[in-house]
């Protein structure tokens, strides 16, 4: 029996946007308890063919353009905006599903006051991050029946095999908070909340929320942020160390999508038939080059992601910014707005997260989020970056082919007017840099490079364009 009954193809939504599906619970589905695929780097270039892949990609870009601001006619007949900032309703007074969610995430947050840090001498992570990370195996069962719909929990099982639901979701919820060998945390674990949201999107979690992007707005800022002030506190606490990152040449130590839907924030205003901007900043939004001053960034992280993140760097790093942070900083010298950010920041995701052996190895596919060829994709294009994936042999195969045709360009092209990713190792570790600022750019070191091969590129996304900011 197939993992699914059904076609599993994205839905639009009312304005042609793709939105995830959402699965008819009146149709028998086979769960499939997930499992690791990604084993060798070859294996990414079929995880980017993959549905779990197209899935991902249209879930965030949903996410995405839903923290745009909007504009509209007001009853007086003026022109209005509206934005969607962290402590607003949609944070403070969510939906049911939201608020369960954001119920289940405290009581997580809570067992770090019975697994207290272990005060003795440590080179990395503490120890005790284990015994906390044992608490949450132990109740994450009782947690999510406790906290989702018995619609969720028995969502039309069939009656082959013995995986349920539970055990789709318990596999992406317990892969969010970090890992208890290595005692780190990176955007792999990221990407697993991700999953987890998107499962419990497609087992009709949300549909009691409004449509035209108001409850993928409560999911960004009622869940997601929560989420990241959870994992921030395990990670000061328990002093987790960052997972699969390129130290000082990579964005962020730990996170990457509150960069994502915190830019998205300041982009400038569309309506709700308009396409994500690529260029251009909300009337007033904080100069990006703002990311540098620490007392501006303390007074916005309590309205935005971005800055929430930068916040958040700030309180474990001292220095420079342009020293512990050179990518970033970099970025704030962009003079085409917010919205050029945005665009660069998916292209980024889709080649520093999704298209890295290290970041999705670990990621499990299940029938959620499926390991099967999405049947529209276009083969990844062969770039030395993924002739240089980590392999475990030798003599390894190469990467599956695809049915000739067409096929379909991934959802980061089809939402955002981008070209198709060329797969993975895109090389955007580091931004051009901007101008203005007042201190000298530090160089990346280049010890390292073999002869012939291709040094680290600047991110195109991050030049400046010839077209005047919206």
């Amino acid at each position: 029996m197939e993992a699914s009954q059904y076609p599993q193809q994205p839905q639009a939504s009312t304005g042609g946007f793709p939105v995830l599906e959402t699965w008819d619970p009146s149709i028998q589905h086979a769960f499939i308890k997930p499992v690791k695929q990604i084993n060798d780097g070859p294996d990414v270039a079929k995880f980017l063919t993959s549905k779990a892949y197209r899935d991902i990609g249209i879930f965030v870009l949903q996410l995405n353009r839903a923290m745009c601001p909007r504009k509209y006619v007001g009853e007086d007949g003026k022109d209005k905006i509206q934005t969607f900032q962290i402590g607003s309703e949609y944070e403070t007074q969510p939906v049911e599903s939201v608020r369960k969610l954001q119920e289940m995430l405290a009581r997580i947050a809570s067992y770090i006051d019975e697994a207290p840090p272990d005060q003795g001498p440590r080179r990395f992570g503490n120890i005790s991050f284990r015994k906390w990370y044992q608490l949450l195996e132990q109740r994450v069962t009782g947690l999510l029946e406790e906290f989702l719909p018995d619609t969720v929990l028995n969502f039309s099982p069939s009656n082959e095999g013995d995986a349920t639901a539970v055990d789709e979701l318990t596999a992406y919820l317990l892969g969010s908070f970090g890992s208890p060998q290595r005692l780190d945390y990176g955007t792999g674990h990221e990407l697993s909340f991700l999953a987890f949201l998107g499962c419990l999107w497609k087992l009709g979690t949300f549909k009691a929320g409004k449509a035209n992007g108001d409850i993928e707005r409560s999911i960004v800022l009622g869940v997601f942020e929560p989420y990241l002030r959870v994992v921030r506190r395990l990670i000061l606490t328990y002093t987790l160390e960052p997972a699969g990152s390129h130290g000082v040449w990579g964005l962020d130590d730990h996170s990457f999508q509150p960069y994502i839907y915190g830019s998205a924030q300041l982009s400038r205003a569309i309506t709700d038939s308009e396409h994500t901007p690529l260029e251009g900043s909300l009337f007033r939004a904080p100069k990006p080059a703002q990311v540098v001053k620490p007392d501006y960034v303390e007074q916005e992280r309590k309205r935005n992601m971005y800055f929430s993140a930068i916040g958040f760097i700030n309180d474990v790093k001292k220095g420079p910014f342009w020293e512990h942070s050179p990518i970033l900083f970099d970025i704030s010298g962009i003079k085409d707005g917010w919205g050029k950010i945005n665009k660069g920041m998916i292209k980024m995701f889709n080649a520093e997260v999704l298209s890295k052996f290290p970041v999705v190895q670990h990621f499990p596919f299940g029938s959620l989020f499926s390991w099967d060829q999405d049947p529209n994709a276009t083969a990844p294009q062969q770039t030395v970056h993924m002739a240089n994936q980590p392999t475990a042999s030798a003599s390894m195969p190469p990467p599956p082919s695809v049915a000739a045709g067409p096929g379909t360009a991934a959802p980061w092209a089809q939402a955002t007017s981008m070209t198709t990713p060329s797969g993975p190792g895109i090389p955007y570790s580091r931004a051009p840099w901007g101008p203005g600022h007042p201190v000298p750019r530090p160089s990346q070191p280049q010890s390292g490079v073999a002869a012939g091969q291709s040094q680290v590129t600047q991110a195109p996304w991050a030049r400046s364009s010839d077209r005047p900011s919206g």
